[in-house]
């Protein structure tokens, strides 16, 4: 069946009304009757959304041993009780045909069911022998913002702090880094120092690189809503590709794919040529730097004459004067700016340096650290901050934002882990574009994967896909086959969502519990009691002899203790809606805004960015610079991918619902009209999108939902047909500060089939 734009519209609105008034339907996708009435329901548990870093807040309804609907929790600061499409149809991810409910071992190509303590003997024994033959470099962990923060914990003190390696990443290198380091490099902590609450204090809206309408909807809501209150606040989208959230836009910048670097460099041009900056934030506040040299405010000034309006109009493809428009409302006196970006900036070979520079634009105007005024990244996945970042589960880092590089960090993780800090290695560990390098060369001999899917997420997926085949690798999942537990050598059947509890950490720094609803299917367990049993099998039974998920939290919350990203104790957020960090005082107040009094407890007067020595930001000095492919004659386009409102990532949860399904079952390339006619391409076309690394076939869309600015086509990532695998075009370089890979922008060329 086909289905239309004006379909698809009409889908959400339905599941809109599903929302507000509390219902959703039956699990399982063969329901036919709607929804699921509350009287159905035994009891309501209190979760949280298993998709996007939004967090927001959720009761499940259980019946029978199963969660049989789901409702927005109104008491959730997070969603105020709403839901999304997908939110709505949660239920149905829970009892599909490919839960995978035993143990699986591959033997001479094939899977066969296996006991826990054979899979979990034979991980053990790879183990031991690939350390004891290939030292302990040999092995690794990849991790995800995916996982709940006791898991992340675990594998961290498991293979950091036991084994002593450092080889341990996660697929947030693939999403958020270039946040990371952006945050780190300009103010010397990670993660955004505002909260969600800035949306109804904020005047004026820069999102950048982010099709929030689709991927974060609940807060696209949000501040629909503030623009709905107010018909002076003003919204300004920047983005090659026109999306749905370009709809409530006042100001659409659709500029060339790659030049956001000299955009933002001419929009701060503009701020001070027209004396728009705030000259005493400045001066108690900020350092000017370029690269590792020290600048004054009049060599910063000096830098940015090359980024006047006039000199980047035809580079950007955006007119002069709307440059200037646009400057003109980011730094207009007298009112609050909010700056929202996600993936359009982070997945660069040049993310950080973008991260940096809108951080620029707030601290040139002083626009930062009150009510309203913040630069805040929007995270991909329901913990990419709380079980990753703040866990330290990267290859240079530690918890509590530690680093494996410092030699204080190692002796007071020691101490808490309770081993030699000599044990934990001072070199960093392989990244993740680095790690499956390694599987490739023979290198990595044994590699634990663990809710994630990097067999269809990686970039130019086809030679690292080889690598993992060669690899001795461990996959837990929910589901099988997905593109990665394909060529695994086990798979491990994972409790799933609130098949067992846990705590997630939304991109608001809010750490939020969510509890146990139901049991999972058949041998199917949590992944924090495998970690544990495979750390037993390989003799470190003392360090990982917890009793409950509150014991693990305990200790981890004893690394956060001090660092100013005290985090809140676990009997707390069992009954509380979520915490923003940071809360040293047990019983206090949670944190809305950092770095500024009275709002963050650590600063008693004014602002202090306390990240760096002399608690001032970095206000830097970047040059554009083109990504690592352009197009040229023979790959004339540029490409770029990203996320749909039905579906989520690489859409082993949400291919399962049907009405999911069936609203977008497929990828598509979307083509601006004028090149499609030029191309001589077609509505529903099919079309080869061919790059140096590999093609895909799949049909155009030339009236889409999306539209890319003439010479850009935009294909969706959630597709896992091998003949539609975007991943097997995208590129694999990255940035040399972040390590996040260049998703965003690639060259090809198209044929019609």
């Amino acid at each position: 069946m086909k289905y239309s734009r004006r379909d698809f519209l009409k889908a959400v609105a339905v599941s809109a009304a599903l929302v507000s008034s509390g219902c959703a339907s039956e699990s399982g996708g063969k329901n036919k009757q709607g929804p699921t009435s509350q009287q159905d329901v035994e009891k309501w548990v209190k979760g949280v959304c298993r998709y996007c870093g939004t967090g927001c807040g959720i009761m499940a309804g259980v019946s029978k041993g199963r969660i049989i609907a789901v409702k927005g929790d109104p008491e959730n600061a997070v969603n105020r009780g709403r839901l999304c499409v997908k939110g709505i149809l949660l239920p149905k991810i829970m009892d599909t045909k490919d839960r995978l409910k035993h143990p699986l071992i591959k033997k001479n190509g094939q899977f066969v069911q296996a006991t826990w303590d054979e899979a979990l003997d034979l991980i053990a024994q790879k183990f031991k022998e690939s350390i004891a033959q290939h030292g302990k470099d040999s092995v690794g962990f990849y991790g995800s913002g995916q996982n709940i923060v006791e898991e992340g914990y675990l594998a961290n003190k498991l293979f950091k702090g036991a084994i002593g390696t450092n080889n341990i990443d996660g697929n947030p290198r693939t999403c958020m880094a270039s946040a990371v380091t952006g945050y780190i490099t300009t103010f010397g902590k990670d993660e955004p120092m505002g909260s969600y609450e800035d949306i109804e204090k904020a005047d004026v809206f820069f999102i950048i690189g982010s099709n929030m309408a689709e991927a974060h909807p609940i807060l696209y809501s949000r501040v629909v809503e503030r623009k709905n209150s107010d018909p002076s606040v003003r919204i300004i989208v920047a983005d090659p590709r026109r999306t749905r959230t370009v709809d409530i836009a006042d100001v659409f910048v659709q500029f060339v794919p790659g030049t956001d670097l000299a955009y933002m460099n001419s929009m701060a041009y503009v701020i001070l040529a027209e004396n728009l900056y705030n000259q005493e934030f400045i001066d108690q506040h900020t350092n000017f730097m370029h690269g590792e040299k020290k600048l004054s405010f009049e060599d910063f000034k000096n830098f940015l004459t090359d980024y006047s309006p006039e000199r980047v109009s035809s580079l950007c493809g955006v007119e002069a004067e709307q440059i200037r428009e646009v400057a003109r409302l980011f730094a207009a006196k007298g009112k609050n700016t909010m700056s929202m970006w996600t993936m359009g900036l982070n997945q660069r070979s040049k993310g950080t340096w973008a991260n940096n520079l809108v951080h620029n634009l707030h601290l040139l105007t002083g626009k930062i650290c009150s009510p309203g005024n913040t630069p805040f990244s929007l995270t991909g996945q329901p913990s990419a901050c709380g079980s990753m970042r703040e866990v330290g589960v990267l290859s240079h880092m530690l918890p509590a934002h530690r680093l494996v590089a410092n030699p204080k960090h190692r002796e007071e993780m020691g101490k808490i882990w309770g081993i030699d800090p000599m044990r934990i290695n001072p070199k960093p560990g392989y990244h993740t574009i680095e790690m499956f390098r390694a599987a490739n060369r023979g290198d990595l001999k044994v590699l634990w994967v663990m809710c994630t899917n990097p067999g269809q997420s990686l970039p130019n997926a086809s030679i690292y896909r080889e690598g993992m085949e060669k690899t001795f690798m461990i996959v837990s999942e929910a589901y099988h086959p997905t593109r990665t537990s394909e060529l695994a050598s086990v798979v491990l059947p994972a409790a799933l969502w609130m098949e067992r509890e846990g705590i997630y950490g939304n991109g608001e720094r809010r750490t939020q519990h969510f509890a146990k609803a139901v049991e999972p299917p058949g041998e199917a367990k949590p992944d924090v009691w495998a970690l544990m049993e495979v750390a037993k099998r390989l003799g470190y039974g003392d360090l990982f002899s917890y009793k409950s998920n509150e014991e693990i939290w305990e200790e981890y919350r004893k690394s956060t203790i001090g660092t100013k990203m005290d985090l809140p104790s676990y009997a707390r957020l069992k009954k509380e809606r979520g915490l923003t960090w940071p809360v040293p005082d047990s019983d206090g107040p949670p944190t809305s805004i950092r770095y500024a009094a009275p709002y963050d407890p650590f600063v008693k007067e004014g602002i202090q960015f306390y990240g760096k020595p002399d608690g001032r930001a970095v206000i830097y000095a970047r040059s554009q610079v083109a990504p690592q492919e352009v197009p040229d004659n023979e790959y004339p386009f540029y490409l770029s991918t990203g996320r749909i409102l039905e579906h989520w990532h690489t859409n082993t949860m949400t291919g399962n619902v049907p009405e999911l399904k069936k609203l977008t079952p497929e990828s598509y390339v979307e083509i601006h009209p004028e090149d499609a006619v030029r191309i001589e391409i077609q509505e529903n076309d099919w079309v080869q999108v061919i790059s140096r690394r590999g093609e895909v076939k799949v049909r155009a869309k030339i009236n889409g939902r999306g539209q890319p600015r003439p010479g850009m086509v935009f294909i969706t990532m959630h597709d896992p047909e091998l003949s539609r695998m975007v991943n097997f075009v995208t590129i694999d370089a990255f940035d040399d500060i972040s390590k996040q890979p260049e998703y965003k922008i690639c060259a090809v060329k198209i044929a019609k089939v």
